[in-house]
């Protein structure tokens, strides 16, 4: 059956083995691989078993979500949701789209939870209510894991890049009390007479820092949008920090206003489209207020929809302004980026810093920049 399907798919399409000359037609080819990974991959057997368990499993070879965006970019409207259809037929989850009695039983995870935002529009109205707890369970148990780690490492540096009248004696900053004072060095004596210390904020009641972050609707980039909104989550409960956060394609999409519900700014992503990234970065400069007190952190695969010239003049716009760019690839513990390297390194010549890392390493990142 699947060799019998293939084949009336690439007679739909059109596809020839070679092209005059030998060459190969690329996108023909590319909606050939696809077709071969629903329909030739690992799953696509004649045992439904066999099937459910290649479609849930940690270690499955296809990669839904970027299947999906691939097969909006290269198929029309109409075979697309077909092939959709298809996918969760031979993949197994069907059922989990239409029997919440079988969407109890399966273990919540990070894998689980793409597949229920990737399809959420083809479920039923009592799955599409057990899928919002799923996804809600897994969602806070990455946040309170995160928060340990994140949550230090940025009211940590915040605290240390002013100072304050309280004299708290675990809030001394050391090394400014010394260069302050080197002026009282008592060379006879061999000591530092020190005239004035200096110490730490313990707290701060206003927000001088503004983090924006833009996330990439790509289906490749939706196992680091999960871990931007829990992320973003984090940042808008700390008191010294404005957090703004938008999603983006060909269109902005503000959740400012959401930012400290993450599940809600999930389950308004949508998939696939084009990328406008320069319209992105943009926006974020229109939402800047203090640029040096202002990092933008863009979530991408930096491939460009639009001249990937007016990316690299935004971009170098905001970081001339003083404004700090971080550009993340990936994020998350066990991402496989796929982005654009050249046109990151343009951005990086011109002031982004390009970032591959898990959330903890982006935390201490950021905490570099607030320190200054």
């Amino acid at each position: 059956m699947s060799d019998d399907a293939l084949a009336r798919w690439r007679v739909l399409l059109g596809r020839r083995e070679q092209l005059e000359g030998g060459e190969r037609d690329a996108q023909l080819e590319q909606a050939a691989q696809l077709l071969d990974e629903l329909y030739g991959g690992s799953g696509g057997g004649d045992d439904p078993a066999q099937d459910r368990r290649g479609g849930l499993g940690e270690g499955h070879a296809l990669n839904v979500p970027k299947w999906v965006d691939d097969v909006g970019e290269l198929f029309p409207r109409a075979a697309k949701e077909v092939l959709e259809r298809e996918l969760i037929r031979k993949r197994g989850i069907s059922e989990l789209l239409e029997r919440p009695d079988i969407l109890e039983r399966v273990e919540p995870s990070m894998e689980l939870v793409k597949t229920l935002l990737t399809h959420r529009e083809l479920m039923n109205e009592k799955t599409r209510v057990l899928a919002r707890k799923i996804i809600d369970q897994v969602v806070q148990e990455l946040k309170e894991k995160l928060r340990v780690n994140v949550e230090p490492a940025i009211t940590g540096a915040i605290r240390r890049d002013r100072h304050s009248p309280r004299k708290v004696p675990k809030n001394l900053d050391v090394k400014t009390t010394v260069r302050k004072n080197l002026q009282h060095w008592d060379g006879d004596r061999k000591r530092l007479l020190v005239d004035r210390l200096f110490f730490y904020a313990a707290e701060r009641n206003t927000r001088p820092w503004h983090i924006i972050i833009a996330v990439d609707q790509s289906g490749s980039m939706l196992g680091s949008a999960i871990f931007s909104a829990v992320m973003a989550s984090i940042f808008a409960e700390l008191p010294a920090v404005k957090t703004s956060l938008f999603l983006f394609d060909t269109e902005i999409a503000d959740l400012s206003d959401q930012v400290g519900q993450p599940v809600d700014v999930l389950l308004q992503i949508q998939l696939g489209g084009g990328t406008h990234i320069a319209k992105a970065v943009r926006y974020a400069g229109q939402l800047v207020r203090e640029p040096a007190k202002t990092i933008v952190v863009l979530i991408t695969d930096f491939y460009e929809g639009g001249p990937e010239a007016d990316l690299i003049h935004e971009v170098k716009f905001l970081a001339e302004s003083g404004v700090r760019m971080v550009g993340l690839g990936a994020l998350g513990y066990d991402a496989r980026p796929e982005y654009c390297k050249s046109t990151a390194k343009k951005c990086r010549k011109v002031g982004m810093d390009i970032l591959v890392c898990t959330p903890e390493k982006l935390a201490e990142s950021m905490a570099r920049i607030i320190r200054g």
